[in-house]
């Protein structure tokens, strides 16, 4: 396969060296994808030169901010300019971002969050991934293997801490979302899959974030790597008859009943 036929995948939230986005990314590649990484700043072009070093023709890098709707169509435009087709949109933006004055609003009970903090939750790590979905669905939907891959958490869908009310909601809101991707376009032959990750020891980790990794059933937090290779498989051609589901890369934890005597195990 010639590298203008080569799959184009699209993965946002990926400035981070040691993130899932970039992770993921490095993988796509690795299986033959050229890829777009998307952040919201300059250090997007240092990841892109790292995926460059795997092959030279292979990356591009767009710094915008994804909850614009200016933002998110020009990071499809730009895509499709550069590598001529999208074939699988990777939603990883949300959580944190390095220039955002918010961000220490929105970790709150409901009776302390206050609605500015609630609607930038949900529109970081909700909306962005509808708006750069929407206007990437024309394009996928011409791909002979359309894949969307939205990054949730356990958090929300499966599990719960104290604290964080609006993330919750957004991560819980983004599995609904997925499912009905694949509800509305199965019949074209798209999936839409979620991955759902635990405690992974990504740089933005806490201390108390990994010592809670050391709690789950392997013992230990996950690496980005190992939430990549799950985001890769499910953008493969090989993930055919995969669509709605949530994948979770937790170590176990959200199996495990008795906490108590794991703990003291």
């Amino acid at each position: 396969m010639s590298s203008n036929e080569s799959p184009v995948a699209i993965v946002t939230g990926a400035g981070a060296a040691d993130g899932i986005g970039f992770a993921a990314a490095r993988q796509l590649v690795d299986s033959g994808f050229r890829v777009m990484i998307a952040a919201t700043t300059d250090r997007i072009r240092e990841r892109a030169a790292e995926l460059a070093q795997i092959h030279p023709d292979a990356s591009a890098s767009f710094i915008g901010d994804l909850t614009s709707e200016t933002a998110a169509t020009d990071l499809i435009s730009q895509t499709v300019a550069k590598f001529g087709r999208i074939d699988a949109l990777v939603n990883n933006a949300g959580m944190t971002s390095q220039h955002d004055p918010l961000s220490d609003r929105e970790a709150a009970t409901a009776i302390d969050l206050d609605r500015t903090g609630w609607e930038h939750s949900l529109t970081r790590n909700l909306t962005t991934a509808f708006l750069v979905t929407r206007a990437a669905l024309p394009h996928l939907l011409n791909s002979p293997h359309p894949r969307i891959v939205n990054v949730a958490s356990v958090s929300g869908p499966v599990l719960a801490f104290r604290g964080d009310v609006g993330y919750h909601a957004a991560k819980s809101g983004l599995v609904g979302f997925t499912r009905a991707l694949a509800a509305d376009h199965a019949a074209e032959g798209l999936t839409a899959n979620a991955v759902a990750p635990g405690w992974i020891h990504t740089g933005s980790a806490t201390a108390e974030e990994i010592e809670l990794g050391k709690q789950v059933p392997m013992r230990r937090s996950g690496t980005p790597a190992e939430v990549g290779a799950a985001i890769s498989f499910l953008a493969s051609p090989a993930a055919s008859y995969i669509t709605g589901q949530v994948i979770v890369v937790d170590g176990g934890n959200s199996i495990q009943e008795d906490r108590a005597t794991l703990s003291l195990s």
